[in-house]
């Protein structure tokens, strides 16, 4: 797992990062027994938007993030939780006891592992018929507006490849079939987010390619995000079309 991608940008995505649709925290529930009983390791936790989710829940929640900061700005927003547990690890080496979690969940996060070295900890740390679920935000690319702000992207960010790293959630893009080898599950929901210009703003600049105040194109940049939202918005609010995906399977 990259432990560096997103250093320094834990207050911002923190803030402009969106949560999970209220119908996939629905599903966990119904079809894997997510609740009060249930221990979650959530791995890549980030700043803990996911792990939130999963506290309210009623989970137990190894939160898993190699990154400093960014675990540092779950503490400070999830410590109140008497079922939250900050652990400093990796998806590689979660340093988790055997036999820990009933699941495991990445919420936006798969994309950067080692899904070999993930497996093999996956397998270490589940209890008997947990199951892995990858979880992903996706921008859905038929849309015009979405095509736009890639073409943006794409002409400022050197490091874009695509959303979550060029798989945008794609299960032939993550080679899902050679991580759940028994196969899987994927069910997605229609999750449309909803941004004023800050919001909008903001969420382009917690992206892992994004550019910084510092990089000399960063007002041309944030100049051409505006254009945009100006064209697309009504009323001072862009709808941004977005699917969020949810793969989900055991490993053995």
């Amino acid at each position: 797992m990259n432990e560096t991608k997103f250093d320094g940008m834990g207050r911002i995505y923190a803030k402009y990062r969106p949560a999970y649709p209220p119908e996939l925290i629905a599903y966990l529930r119904q079809t894997a027994g997510f609740g009060g009983n249930s221990a979650i390791a959530d791995v890549g936790s980030g700043t803990g938007i996911f792990t939130r989710q999963l506290l309210d829940m009623g989970c137990a929640v190894y939160a898993v993030e190699p990154n400093a900061d960014m675990r540092a700005q779950a503490a400070a927003l999830l410590g109140a939780y008497e079922k939250f547990m900050s652990v400093a690890g990796s998806a590689e080496d979660t340093t988790l006891d055997d036999d820990s979690a009933d699941h495991i969940t990445a919420a936006q996060a798969f994309h950067w592992f080692d899904r070999a070295r993930f497996k093999a900890e996956c397998k270490r740390v589940l209890k008997p018929g947990g199951k892995v679920f990858l979880i992903w935000n996706s921008r859905d690319e038929s849309q015009s507006l979405i095509r736009e702000i890639d073409d943006i992207h794409r002409s400022y960010c050197e490091r874009f490849k695509g959303g979550a790293g060029g798989t945008r959630g794609d299960e032939n893009a993550l080679k899902l079939i050679d991580f759940y080898e028994n196969g899987y599950e994927a069910t997605q929901f229609q999750h449309d987010l909803v941004y004023d210009l800050d919001g909008f703003i903001g969420r382009s600049l917690s992206a892992s390619y994004s550019l910084k105040q510092t990089d000399g194109y960063y007002d041309a940049y944030v100049a051409a995000l505006t254009g945009v939202f100006d064209k697309y918005n009504l009323g001072g609010s862009m709808v941004m079309p977005n699917i969020t995906v949810c793969f989900s399977g055991e490993v053995k």
